[in-house]
């Protein structure tokens, strides 16, 4: 690991499914920095779940970033990101398509941190693929729009990835190669 970037802030926004969980673990590593997986802080835990009122989830976020000075924060919340905009070296918007996005959802490993067990999150799994399918037309801070208009507004590093990541290697500030 290298020693860590204290000015690396970076936002990264797409579809479930895209890979946001992975670059994010990916340059938290590599980086020394903190990884902030947003789906931990928006959702209250009922069902079926309910959001977070922004405000709380602003507050929850605030206190998991609190003294860290360098972070990856990830998640499909083009509201929550928008908080961290203004400090935010990097955004990086995973825009790929529908299909590859459920073809990751279907391989994705047992998330213990979102499901009791790994049968919990496959009894998920269709309303996962359905919920990915919506994702070109949702309206709101979930949908492709906000994450388009997200990026088109952010003023720091950017980079929009309409492709599979597996076979590309993330530099820091350099993008994908």
């Amino acid at each position: 690991m290298s020693e860590p970037d204290l000015a690396r802030r970076v936002l990264i926004v797409g579809n479930s499914g895209s890979g946001k969980s992975t670059l994010a673990r990916t340059l938290a590593a590599e980086h020394g920095s903190t990884h902030v997986d947003l789906d931990t802080l928006a959702w209250q835990s009922t069902q079926p779940p309910v959001r977070v009122p922004l405000e709380e989830a602003q507050v929850r976020l605030r206190a998991q970033l609190e003294a860290r000075p360098g972070w990856v924060a990830e998640g499909c919340y083009a509201d929550l990101l928008e908080l961290l905009a203004d400090e935010a070296s990097e955004l990086v918007f995973l825009d790929l398509p529908v299909k590859v996005c459920q073809a990751h959802a279907r391989a994705r490993p047992w998330e213990p941190h979102k499901y009791p067990s790994r049968e919990a999150q496959d009894a998920n799994s269709s309303m996962l693929l359905e919920w990915i399918a919506g994702y070109p037309d949702r309206e709101g801070a979930l949908g492709r729009a906000s994450h388009l208009a997200l990026y088109r507004s952010f003023e720091g590093h950017k980079r929009r990835v309409e492709q599979r990541l597996s076979a590309m290697k993330w530099e820091i500030r350099g993008g994908l190669r």
